[in-house]
């Protein structure tokens, strides 16, 4: 009894030294699962267990995939799929997203993760279509203000998931251009198979197999003379004397079994696998005694492309005799071998049989010899499909969303041309003032309408963040191109900066500028008295937004999560991107940044936009400066300087400061009016004087 306790004591202690523990994570994979086995060596996955029994697969999708997500990092999640390819369970366990991390939570993102849960990798997939009628098409819901996010995930998720199943699981396969013909058929007795190479005859005389082993050894020699010895009847000559076809082709299969015994055996294989035939009568088997059904053969060997085949028998003929339907040769062994979709295999590529034969080179040392024959399938048997390189190779990420928001890229380009259009001509414009203003207003609804809320438009410093982060890891372009519009508004900003400098974004294009300069406007029509800033006391707070970026972009080199939250300084997520909808202290402080606008005009702007002292910098010396001043600007004249520029952007001589002018056009109206401006309304009067009375001048 003690020694039965004593023995059980020390298996018990030696199974749990070599189980690998089950991690909490994928325990929430597969809830019934007792263990896992090793990583596998080839492909990056943990093969889970119930007892025995194969469960599934856990594996990362950073091993696999490496889409870039708005952050400008991969979304890294632990994915669980069982033998039949179903999602058993998912997690994210990394992501820098800057929508979920400091804006709608990451519960949002949870949610959207598991909806894959139970659905199975063939299933095609669509995030947020407007119509859900397509058969054969699993729906689910996205999540509004991160769409790119979640296409991001999405792909993420299957890609890696069906590279895995191609790998590990039967029945799945990817696409090829080249395919069998189901329809190519003809009735055809053996010898015409043979004959047209649609069966393969492998044969090699003993005589042969001598005169290659010759060369290579004379343990080699005695090996095959005792086998071809111990196997020979009647003068029987032949050491190796084999047929071989792929029965699962329809022209070959239906000719030699029947319909009834080819529907059977379809009957067993999984979609994109094959049945490879052989049967024959040689000297030498291609299976020994040894041989257990539903095994790999030990010296039967396939190879293409110099890579090994995986064949295993299938064990056709265990309930079943042979059936032919034709005559065929006589034969006293025959077996049908499996070759599985994931193996890579090609059946219209060439193939290598190898038959290995074992020999004693001396007392210690044992060797293999093989021998090998080649052969290539009629391409008749084959449809090539015409398949153009583009629908071949999935389309990008960035193209797929490129291409759904045709619309609003068209949109976008068109006001764009606008606003050059309008800055060439700005000095006809001015003339007529009214004119301006109109269009003034509505560019400026337009900008927060849609540029703003509808396609969430709104540039950012997180924006400089992607970008040097991208830059110092390595640049990929597309980062950038997940988002149509903002990568096209950088890159018309980034130009026009050069241009114009950094009015044109602040006065035309920036989403939350443009709803602070509403909030002004509806100032006036309430007739809200506004706080004018003292020049020495605007100049200094100036200057608070040129400090607040140094330390933004400086905390990204040191930890972009910081980064990430210190932009909240910027009111652009919780008013353009999150509709307002956010923790209350977000809501309260842009709303009292609008409401400060309604009594100092563009208070953010002027005063605590990172983003505006970037573009400050950059676009401080334009190439085109074509806001017109007169001589009298600044000395005699201050109408603009002090009535007419809310911003604050005419210096003390009159010039423009165009660091800081938003380029709303108020002074070049001003300067164009006949009426408006003091130096060309006196110099009217002064013309009106002279004509009346001429003697005066006189």
């Amino acid at each position: 009894m003690l020694t039965l306790f004593f023995c059980t004591f020390t298996f018990s202690a030696i199974a749990n030294q070599d189980a690998t523990p089950i991690s909490d994570d994928i325990a929430q994979l597969f809830p019934s699962a007792t263990r896992v086995g090793t990583v596998d060596k080839n492909i990056a996955v943990t093969p889970v267990y119930q007892l025995n029994e194969l469960l599934g697969y856990a594996f990362e999708s950073d091993n696999f995939v490496n889409f870039i997500g708005f952050s400008g990092q991969t979304i890294n999640l632990l994915i669980g799929i069982d033998t039949q390819g179903v999602f058993t369970g998912l997690k994210v366990l990394n992501h820098n997203e800057p929508i979920f991390l400091h804006g709608l939570g990451e519960q949002p993102m949870y949610r959207f993760v598991q909806q894959y849960k139970g659905h199975s990798v063939k299933e095609r997939f669509n995030i947020n279509a407007r119509s859900k009628t397509a058969k054969d098409t699993t729906y689910f819901d996205g999540i509004t203000r991160a769409t790119i996010s979640v296409l991001v995930i999405n792909d993420t998720i299957i890609a890696s998931a069906l590279k895995v199943a191609r790998e590990k699981l039967s029945g799945f396969i990817a696409p090829s251009a080249v395919i069998i013909n189901p329809d190519y058929y003809q009735t055809l007795n053996f010898n015409a198979l043979v004959a047209q190479n649609y069966i393969s005859h492998w044969q090699l005389t003993s005589d042969q197999a001598l005169a290659l082993a010759e060369s290579t050894s004379p343990a080699l020699v005695s090996e095959i003379k005792q086998l071809s010895k111990a196997n020979t009847v009647q003068g029987e000559t032949n050491f190796i004397d084999f047929y071989y076809a792929f029965v699962n082709i329809p022209i070959v299969g239906k000719n030699l079994l029947g319909e009834d015994e080819y529907l059977r055996l379809l009957e067993g294989l999984q979609p994109g696998e094959h049945a490879l035939m052989i049967f024959g009568q040689g000297d030498y088997p291609f299976v020994g005694e040894e041989f257990i059904p539903q095994t790999v053969p030990n010296r039967l060997t396939a190879e293409q492309d110099n890579l090994p085949v995986d064949i295993r028998d299938i064990d056709f003929y265990s309930y079943y005799d042979p059936s032919f339907a034709i005559t065929v040769p006589t034969f006293n062994e025959i077996k049908v071998f499996r070759i599985k979709s994931q193996s890579g295999f090609q059946l219209h590529k060439n193939i290598s049989l190898s038959l290995a034969v074992n020999y004693n080179q001396s007392f210690l040392s044992k060797q293999q010899y093989n021998f090998t024959t080649n052969n290539t399938l009629p391409d008749i048997l084959f449809i090539h499909q015409k398949t153009d390189k583009s629908l071949q190779e999935k389309q990008p990420l960035w193209l797929k969303i490129w291409i759904a928001r045709t619309t609003e890229i068209l949109i976008l380009a068109a006001y764009l041309l606008l606003i050059v259009f309008l800055f060439i001509k700005q000095k006809t414009l001015a003339k007529n003032g009214k004119m301006t203003k109109k269009i003034r207003f509505v560019s400026l609804l337009f900008v927060v309408g849609f540029i703003g809320f509808y396609t969430q438009g709104q540039l950012s410093v997180v924006n400089i963040y992607t970008l040097l982060l991208s830059l110092w890891e390595g640049f990929t372009i597309e980062v950038f191109l997940l988002d149509p519009i903002i990568f096209i508004l950088w890159m018309f900003v980034f130009i026009t900066l050069f241009l114009w400098g950094r009015g044109l974004f602040c006065g035309w294009l920036c989403p939350f500028g443009a709803m602070q300069e509403l909030c002004g406007m509806l100032a006036k029509k309430l007739a809200i008295k506004q706080i004018k800033i003292k020049p020495h006391h605007h100049k200094t707070a100036q200057k608070i937004k040129y400090l607040l970026l140094f330390l933004l972009v400086a905390s990204s080199f040191y930890s972009l999560t910081l980064a990430e939250r210190l932009a909240e300084i910027e009111p652009f997520k919780t008013s353009i991107t999150l509709n307002f909808v956010r923790y209350w202290p977000f809501v309260l402080y842009v709303c009292l940044l609008l409401i400060l606008s309604l009594k100092i005009h563009k208070f953010y702007c002027r005063y605590l936009c990172p983003l505006g002292a970037g573009l400050a910098m950059i676009g401080r010396y334009p190439l085109f400066k074509w806001l017109r001043r007169r001589k009298e600007c600044g000395s005699p004249c201050h109408l603009c300087r002090n009535k007419k520029c809310e911003i604050d952007a005419i210096n003390d001589n009159g010039s423009i400061d165009y660091g800081e002018c938003i380029q709303c056009l108020a002074c070049l109206v001003i300067i164009e009016s006949p009426t408006l401006c003091v130096v060309n309304k006196y110099a009217h009067k002064a013309i009106k004087v002279d004509k009346q009375h001429p003697s005066i001048k006189s």
